[in-house]
Formats: structure tokens, sequence, C-alpha cells
């Protein structure tokens, strides 16, 4: 149909059946051109006449009641859904994100991005929506290891994920382990076959490959960048998965191994960063979970707040709860966090820690101890609903 012919057909429907045809005729013609900003406000102008009121707002102060203003509300939303749709499904990416944003459904916005194959040529927008934005971690973040590699994911991890809820932490730190894992143990077993001219066992471990030829690493070979090894066991520390944790003890195990120049010093509690990762981990597998309580424990001890903040006695109590050991979590939340102390987002809260122990008794004594009225009302509300 020609330009021509839709203007004189909105004319005619018109004059005939009057504007809610004209704007629905109008709705089927910019949806067949993919004309999708235009569907958008048309699709707006149907929304208002469905209301009784005028198709174009010319008076930008215009005020309605509640239920008015809450129909225009969704009507502006499944505009928003339509034409963001229809965006994506052109490949406009970007485009087809800031129309699908306000209506705020990610579970159905990933699923949309889902549907589109990553190339050389959208991946920087992919990437946006999917891990700047957060639409799909897990998507987004394997697509930057596939596509920009190892070095640049980490970068990624640091930039963007840092500052993301624990979960979106996890899923990014499980793929990358895996990843590195796989690289490393990938590389390692080649190395052992040109040197012994036959494959080693299979599946055996890193540390059961290394273990098995002690002297590997002494004069100073690596398989895999050592900078790479060192953020990827630093950002293992979120993983709950006994596997990813698994895989992670193993690459902090070869770290260990390393020529003493490729072993970098991390931060404080974990200043000796293999030895430190290793008890940790071991920790969270249930393993050796005495001797990494006591090492963290004195760490806490040692760590000077002044400098340090709050950050070693966090971890303890962090990895207290993460082993199940709530309520000694708790007391040592009461002990070593001092009441005016700004968290650094690592320990659980006292409401968290009560809710994993099913009991709000310990907190409510805090509380009251610290002067906290809020949170002996938050902990006593809590005790009385559960």
């Amino acid at each position: 149909m020609s330009e021509n012919e839709i203007y004189q057909q909105l004319e005619e429907l018109c004059q005939s059946n009057g504007a809610l045809d004209v704007v629905e005729r109008l709705i089927s013609f910019l949806t067949s051109k993919g004309r999708y900003h235009e569907l958008f406000e048309a699709l707006k102008m149907r929304t208002r006449l469905r209301l009784g009121l005028s198709a174009a707002q010319a008076d930008q102060q215009e005020r309605f009641d509640e239920d008015t203003e809450h129909q225009l509300e969704l009507g502006l939303l499944d505009a928003c859904r339509q034409v963001g749709k229809g965006l994506l499904s052109q490949g406009k990416i970007r485009e087809g994100w800031m129309y699908l944003r306000p209506v705020g459904d990610r579970g159905e916005a990933a699923r949309l991005f889902g549907q589109i194959e990553a190339t050389d040529e959208n991946q920087d927008e992919l990437l946006e929506v999917l891990l700047h934005e957060g639409v799909d971690t897990r998507r987004g973040y394997k697509l930057a290891l596939d596509r920009l590699g190892t070095c640049n994911s980490i970068t990624l991890f640091e930039q963007v994920l840092a500052s993301r809820p624990r979960s979106d932490q996890q899923v990014a730190a499980e793929l990358l382990v895996r990843h590195v894992y796989r690289e490393l143990q990938e590389n390692l077993r080649y190395d052992i076959s040109r040197r012994e001219a036959q494959e080693p066992p299979a599946g055996e471990t890193i540390e059961q490959l290394l273990s098995a030829r002690p002297d590997l690493l002494k004069d100073g070979t690596y398989h895999l960048d050592t900078s790479h090894l060192a953020s990827t066991v630093r950002f293992a520390r979120v993983l709950d998965d006994p596997e990813a944790l698994a895989q992670a003890l193993d690459i902090a195990q070869y770290g260990r191994r390393l020529h003493p120049q490729y072993q970098y010093p991390g931060e404080e509690p974990f200043l000796d960063l293999y030895p430190a990762s290793i008890a940790f981990f071991r920790a969270l597998l249930g393993q050796q979970t005495d001797a990494a309580i006591k090492y963290f424990s004195r760490k806490a001890d040692m760590v000077s707040q002044a400098e340090y903040g709050t950050v070693a006695n966090e971890v303890l109590i962090d990895m207290l709860s993460r082993v199940g050991m709530h309520e000694q979590a708790l007391t040592a939340f009461e002990k070593r966090i001092p009441a005016d102390a700004r968290l650094m987002g690592i320990a659980p809260t006292l409401l968290q820690l009560s809710q994993r122990l099913g009991s709000y008794e310990h907190m409510q004594r805090i509380c009251q101890q610290r002067d906290d009225l809020l949170g002996f009302a938050a902990a006593l509300m809590r005790h009385a609903k559960d």
C-alpha cells in the first residue's frame, strides 16, 4: 500500500466509522511497515480513545482521576512491551531495550533477548543490555568469556559485577571458574603429555597431576596467565556450588605451587592469597573447618580495623554462617562488629543471620545492648511472624 492510499483510507474511516477505527487502521499499517517508534504513539492514542479522551494530548498539564491515570499507565506499559518486541525483531537491541526497560519484567526481557543470536556486529549491544543492565547475567557473562576472552571478562567482573548482588556475582564467578579451570587443566595435561610422551591418567584433578610431579612448576613454569588465576581465586569466594568450589580449590592449590614471583599478594585477610583461599574453600566444602575458623579468627584479631575496616571480621562471620554455624556467627558479630561500624557488604546482616538460624532472640539481645530500637523492633516482629 502506498503512502497516499493509507492517508486516504484514514480519512474515509474517520468520516464513516470514527476515531477508534482510524487508530486501529493506523496501528495495523505501522506494524506491517515496522515503523515502531510511530506505532508507540499510535498505541498511546488508542489507549486514550478507549478511555474516552482525545486521541492526542494537547495540554501537557492535564490531570485525571486516579483510575484513569492507572489505565493510562497500563496502556503505556503495554505499548512499551509491544514496540520493544517489534524493535528486537528488527535486531535493534538498544532501541528495543529502551522500550522494554520501563515494563520491569526482567524474566520476559531475558527470554526475548535469548532469541537473538550473538554476532560480531551486535555483541557490544547485547553485552550492554545483558550484563551492564543486568537483564541476563549468566548469558551476558558467558558471551563475554566466549567472545572477549578471559582477561576482558575479568575486567568486566571488576567494573560491572563487583557492586552487584551476590547472586549475580555467583553466576559470573561460577562461569569464570569453570572456564579458567578447563583452560588450565587442558594446558597442564598438554604440557605433561609433551614432557612424558604419553597422556596423563584421565580424570585426575590439577592437584593430583601436580602431586605426582612436584618439581613441575619450581623453575617458573606456568600454564595460564598467573594474574588470571589470582583474580579467579579472588572472585570465587562468593561461590556456594560444591563442584565450582572444588574447582576453585584446585586452582588455588595450583597457585600455591607456582614460583614465588608469581604468587601475588592479596588483600587482608587474604594477604597470603593462595593459602588463605585454600583454607576458605576447604571450609565451605566441609573440609578442615576448625583449622579455617582458627586461621580467620586469628586474622580478625590481627588485622587493624582502623586501617582495613571490618573486612577481616566480616569474612569470618560470613564463613561461619556459610558452614552452618549461625549462632557462632551471631556471637562473632556481637563481639567483633562495633555498633557504629559501616559494614562492607561481606557479612550477612543481623537479620539475615537470625533468619538462617531460625531464631531472633540473640538479635534482640544484641540490639537492646546497643540501644538499636529499630533493629530490636524488627527482630521482635519477625519472631512473632515466624
